[in-house]
This record gives structure tokens, sequence and C-alpha cells, in this order.
């Protein structure tokens, strides 16, 4: 096609290109864009219209222009006020700027102009017939996913026959860029052009596939939220209509939900169950045990866990605060700590404190979890007769409920705290389960990682609680629950301990407890030592604050009734306080005596001094034996007797023509117990003998039919209460050497210790 060289003014657009075959209304502002219009209507109406590069380019040259454009007719000019000049102009044809020939007053420029159909020549009839159709195909299918936008030039396009024309139109209706829309009015071959139109156009369209796409996804979503809460609402009127309405628990429990630390399982567990109480009538049995069973499992702290301490020193302090004494307990958990200072894991020990009643067992575990910053609960174990109150009801029972370990998890609020397990000796067994079995799954480290009660019906893992178990003895303790745990013996107290206890945590805290200050009341030493040694008999200190605070009572009332401001406690006043001395001191016979011999024992409380009486009379052979023996006693009696026949000097007559009679005082206390068999065969061979027994001399031991003596326990006990009698010789069996060498010297101090290995020599030492 035939070039033209024509002169025309300028009209620069902003942010805008347009294509042939417009008819566009376009304001202006600008003077010399004013101007430029002007200059056209006093002519022949003719413009060129292009685009700037840069917008804020007010007076552009040249190089601020892009090369093509468009040539236009001026229709019309309407002012609309002051500043601003509507005109209509309908495009005509492409045109490239040859040269910029003025800026000022207006943009005039040499315009090279092209015809409409360049390269359509080239193309034969069918090809150009495809090539609309395929266009005007893809048109439609544009039309059908976004129909509101072109529909208007829809008839026109369809009426259209020649490619050039069609391809503008088309892309006069196709939303697209700035730069996208420049590159069509640059393409002046028009068989370029319908590729680039069909390919803007067919990403149009798949464009507006995937937002269809996208819309029906979250229509779906919402139509079935709307439907999931219209029927809910639904549901909720029925249920009122019915009288079965009740409180909207789901809403409190899916909140509660959100909020819960747990695996994947426990929440889809109580997800379950929330969609069964949705299910039935709020009113019926049914939904009150589905209810509690939801709110069991939301309460617990699957995975919280609470951040320990692991600084030794304040442990230290804190333990050394609470407790005087009680050493092997502190180096266990401060041992405990600097492994997990170095691991930052390590196994939980299971510690089992072992002792008589009053020595500080339970309340060194309220300590251990204040230095360790850990929760502190407490289970009493005492009379737990039925397995299911440690692995919980099934929730097939009426008024089932978890056992107790899950319920004092639930109550730490953590899945690490320390859990006392209190008198765990004293659990026991009917035909409703076994319960130390049932302990044996809690207190395992292999097994109570999924430990799962019957209530719960899901693994709780327990290998992050720190137990601490106490007992009396380990003797009703069953031997696989006892393999279990570590077990620390603590002894009963020195009269030098219990001095201390009383003195720097007894006596403040009784004084704080009864409203006192301090100035109010002084007891001094020797009074606290005569509580000691007349007003109690223990092993541990409970009695000793009991008597303690009824001194406290005892000077509250003094105070109030104003008789004084202080009250001092002697030695010489404290039977004021707390009436006649209690007990008197056990102390060593005076004389030395035949058949008559002292014993050590172990009781629940501490030890004890246990003399035994030994008469010969004459009879027929028979061993009478009183003193409410248990068994073990009595066999170690007839033991005894065996022995002491077997090395006896009197002949088999004597013994055939006389009786022995065993007893041991306070006839009304039962007493049973494997250490006294040294004891009756020392007694026993006395009386036979008609030989003395020191009376400064007292012995422990159980011994065999051939004389050996064997190991006995409890021996810190015994010796304590050998050195509160005065005992200054104690002979105990040589296989217990080991135990006294761990004692303290306060306890040993001023005794002689002897031991022996077989009866020969406890004879030799004790009788005179």
């Amino acid at each position: 096609m035939d070039e033209q060289m024509k002169t025309l003014p300028l009209i620069a657009l902003k942010g805008m290109s347009i294509l042939p075959g417009m008819l566009v209304h376009l304001d202006v502002k600008r003077d010399i864009t004013k101007s430029a219009i002007e200059e056209a209507m006093a002519n022949d109406n003719m413009v060129f219209i292009t685009s700037q590069k840069d917008d804020r380019v007010e007076l552009p040259i040249y190089s601020d222009l892009k090369a093509v454009g468009i040539t236009a007719s001026v229709r019309q000019v309407i002012k609309l006020d002051q500043d601003v000049v509507r005109i209509l102009v309908s495009t005509l044809e492409r045109g490239t700027m040859a040269s910029l020939l003025q800026n000022e007053p207006f943009l005039m420029g040499e315009v090279v102009t092209k015809g409409q159909n360049e390269g359509v020549d080239s193309l034969a009839d069918i090809e150009k017939e495809a090539m609309c159709r395929d266009i005007k195909e893809l048109y439609i299918r544009y039309l059908e996913l976004n129909p509101g936008v072109g529909k208007g030039a829809y008839d026109k396009i369809q009426r259209e026959e020649s490619l050039g024309p069609l391809l503008d139109l088309i892309a006069m209706h196709i939303p697209m860029d700035l730069e996208k829309r420049q590159e069509i009015l640059e393409c002046f071959h028009v068989p370029d052009r319908f590729y680039l139109v069909s390919e803007y156009l067919s990403e149009e369209i798949d464009i507006l596939r995937l937002r269809e796409d996208y819309r029906i996804k979250v229509k779906t979503e919402v139509d079935k939220n709307q439907k999931e809460y219209f029927l809910r609402e639904q549901m909720k009127v029925i249920k009122e209509e019915l009288g079965e309405g009740g409180s909207d628990y789901e809403g409190k429990y899916r909140e509660k939900l959100e909020q819960l630390v747990c695996s994947d399982e426990v929440r889809e567990k109580i997800e379950e169950e929330m969609r069964r109480l949705g299910t039935m009538p709020s009113s019926s049995s049914e939904s009150a045990v589905a209810r509690d069973y939801i709110e069991m499992l939301l309460s617990l702290p699957w995975d919280k866990m609470k951040a320990s301490s692991l600084d030794l020193a304040n442990a230290q302090k804190i333990l050394d605060e609470d407790h005087y004494g009680l050493e092997k307990v502190k180096e266990r958990i401060l041992e405990y700590l600097a492994v997990r200072s170095l691991t930052d894991k390590g196994d939980a020990p299971i510690i089992c404190l072992v002792g008589p009643p009053g020595t500080g067992k339970t309340s060194i575990a309220r300590s251990v979890a204040r230095a360790l910053e850990k929760e502190y609960v407490r289970i009493c174990l005492g009379g737990v007769r039925d397995e299911a109150e440690i692995r919980g009801h099934r929730r097939t029972y009426i008024g089932a409920m978890p056992g107790r370990i899950i319920n004092g998890i639930k109550k730490a609020g953590v899945k690490n705290p320390l859990m006392l397990l209190d008198e765990i000796d004293k659990v026991s067994s009917d035909y409703k389960g076994d319960t130390s079995s049932a302990l044996l799954e809690v207190l395992d480290p292999e097994q109570n990682k999924h430990f799962v009660d019957h209530y719960v019906e899901l693994p709780v893992d327990l290998s992050q609680v720190l137990f601490l178990c106490t007992a009396n003895t380990v003797d009703t303790i069953p031997r696989p629950l006892l393999d279990r745990m570590e077990v620390i013996e603590i002894a009963g107290y020195t009269e030098n301990e219990k001095f201390h206890i009383g003195k720097q945590y007894l006596l403040p805290k009784q004084i704080e407890k009864n409203g006192l200050k301090k100035a109010h009341l002084s007891v001094n030493d020797k009074a606290l030592m005569d509580i000691i040694s007349y007003y109690t008999r223990e092993a541990g200190v409970r009695e000793l604050e009991r008597q303690i605070g009824k001194i406290c009572r005892k000077c509250a009332r003094k105070v109030v009734e104003e008789e004084t401001g202080r009250v001092r406690v002697s030695g010489k006043n404290v039977k004021e306080f707390l009436g006649k001395r209690k007990f008197l001191e056990k102390k060593a016979n005076k004389s030395d005596e035949v058949g008559i011999v002292r014993g050590l024992a172990w009781t629940q409380v501490g030890g004890d001094t246990l003399e035994i009486e030994v008469n010969i009379m004459p009879g027929e052979g028979n061993l009478i034996l009183t003193g409410q023996l248990g068994d073990v006693m009595q066999e170690s009696a007839r033991i005894a007797l065996s022995y002491v026949r077997s090395v006896s000097k009197k002949g088999n007559d004597y013994f055939k023509e006389h009786d022995i009679h065993v007893h041991v005082p306070e006839g009304a206390v039962p007493k049973d117990g494997p250490s006294a068999g040294v004891t009756m065969s020392t007694a026993i061979y006395s009386a036979v003998e008609k030989r003395k027994v020191d009376a400064k001399v007292a012995m422990t031991g159980e011994v065999t039919l051939r004389g050996r003596v064997l190991a006995i326990g409890g021996l810190k006990e015994k010796l304590l209460a050998a050195r509160l009698a005065g005992i200054r010789k104690v002979i105990v069996p040589e296989e217990n050497e080991p135990d006294v060498e761990e004692l303290e010297d306060e306890i040993t101090e001023g005794m002689e210790v002897v031991f022996a290995k077989h009866m020969k020599q406890v004879l030799s030492e004790a009788l005179c």
C-alpha cells in the first residue's frame, strides 16, 4: 500500500492508547493540546494522536513520544469549564511520526500513514475467512466467561468481514494494559496482528476460566457452611420446640479445642465425640455423660509442659531451708538436676522414701517440687483397694470417672508435675482387682509413656512426671512394684537432730501458726530437750510438733488474757505447760541378773529396747511363751531352745524335768520380727547355766540352729534406742558392719559396738 506523508497537529495522551475504528471522548486540559485542536478545527479537523512515554512531562519533545500513533478526525468540541475541553474524535488509521516540527504553542509533526490492511493481500480468501471465524469464536468463548464485558459490540463484530478492522474492534473490547494495546497498535502487518490478538484473547480466556473455578470452589464452601449453619439453627429451634433445648456447648468446646495443644489422635477423638454429642437430645443422660467425657479430654494437659529450674545452688538452698538432715534425699535430687543440666532430658527417677512416720517424707516432696519449680500433686494410696482408683472406670458404668493418676495430671495442669504417691505400702487388693499391679504400668519407665486410663481411652504420657513415693516399710510392697522404684531409707532422728529440727523449724512454725510473735514466747534449750526426752517417744518429729503447739496455745491464752507480755519456758516450768512426764527413760538395769537380756527392736515409729525374761521351773520339759509373740518370734524361741540344748552342759534329763518360760514384758502389745533369736538364745542359756548377763549390754540379730548370727534391718533405729537407754555395749551381726560404718558419729559415740558371727562370741561378750 502507498505511504502518505502528512503534517498534522499532535495530541499527546497520558496513560492510554487507542486503536483505529474507535469513537472516543477525550478531556483536554493542557494548553498545547487545546491549541492543537484549534489548529485542526481551523483546517481539516485532522490530528495525530500518540502516547507519552513519561506522564510527568508537560512539554514533550520527540524522544518523549511514542513514534506509532493514529490519525483521527475531531468531530465535536465542548467546553466543560475554564480549564477542561471535551472533544469527540473518530480514529482512522495507523501512522508513524517521522519528525516533530514544533512543540510550542502546540505540537506539530510529520506523520507517515499506511492502510489498515497491510499483509492481507498475501492471504488467500480461505485463509482470511478461517482467521475471521477463529477470532470470532474465541471472542464468543470470552463473552461466555465474561458476559458483562464487550457485549454491546457483539453484533458489530459479527457483521465485520474485513480481517484488519475486525482484529482492532476485538482488541478494543478486551481489557488489557497500556503496553499490550500499544503493541497491537504498532503491529501494521495484519497476519501478525491476528496471532497477537489471538494470544492475548486466549490468555484472557484461561484467566477467566481459572477465576471461575476459584469462584465455584469458594461458593461451594460458603454454601456448605451456610447450609450447616441453617440446619444447625433449624435443629436448635426444633429442640427448643420439643423442650429439649439446652446451652450451646459446641461453641465453647470448639473454642477450647482450638487452644488445646495435643496430638492429631486426641484432636480427632474430641471432634468425633463432639459430633456424637450434637446428635443427642441435650436432656438425655447419655448427653450428660458425653459432655463430661469431652470436658475431661479438653482439660487434660496433653502436651503442655512447665520449664523446670536446673539451678543446683538454688535447689540446695531451698532444700536446706525446709529440712534439717535427709542428706540422701537431697543428694539424689541434686544428682537428678545435674543429669538434666548435662543431657537436657534424662529419665525422671521414681524414688521411694521409706521410713517411720513423722520423719519428713511427705514434706520433703513438697520442698523438692518448690526447688525444681514443678507443680505439686499428692495422691494418698492408703487403703485403696479398687484397681479402678488407678486405671479409672470404663465409661459404660454409671458414675464412671478417671483414675487418681489422670485426675492428678488434670489438677497439675501440666504433663511434667511432681506427683507424690503417699503410703504406697498400704495399698491392698480384693475382688475388684489388684491395685499394686495397676501401679506397675504407672511406675514403669518403659510402659508409662503410653499409660491408658479406662475412662480416657487414649494414651497419656507419664514419662515426664517426677514420681516420689512414701512408705513406712518395704515389707508390704510387692516385689515387682518395689523393683520399679529407687528406695531411699529415711531412718529416725537422733535427739540432737530432733533438737535442731524443733529449734530451727517447728518452734518458729508453731509460733506463726498460733498468731504469736517471737517476742511473746521463748523456749530454752533445756526445755526443748526435756520435751524430746520425756514427752515424745518416736522416730519422727510429729509428736514433738504437737507438744510445741500445745505450749504455743497456752502462751496465746496468757497473752490474750494480758497476764504477761512474754512467756518463758525452761526445764523447770515445762511441766506447767505439758503436765507430768509421759515417758520414763528406759535405762539399762542397775545390776547384772540371770535370765534377763535387753534386746533391740524396730517398730514403725522407731527403735525400742525390749527386755526378755526367762525362768526355769520344775515341770515336764515344756516351752512356755507369753507376751503376745508373733509366729516369727515363737519360732525364734524354739530355735534358741534347740541351740541351747545342743551346747549346754546339762543333760537331756534336765530339759525333760524342767519347763522353760520365756516372757517379753508389755504383754498387751503384739510383738513380732526376725531379730530376737540372739537375745532369746542368750536369755535361755543364762537361765539354764545360772550365769548372769551384763546389764549394760544390748543385742540384736537372728540365730540359726547351729548358732550362726544372721543380719537384721533397722539398725540405726535400734542403736538410737540403745543410746537413749544408756547402753554401753551393743552386739550386732557381723554382716551389719557396713551399716554401722554409714551411721553418724553422734549415734555410736561413747558406745562399744561388737560384731558377732556366732553365738559363742555373743555369749562370751554378754555373760559375766
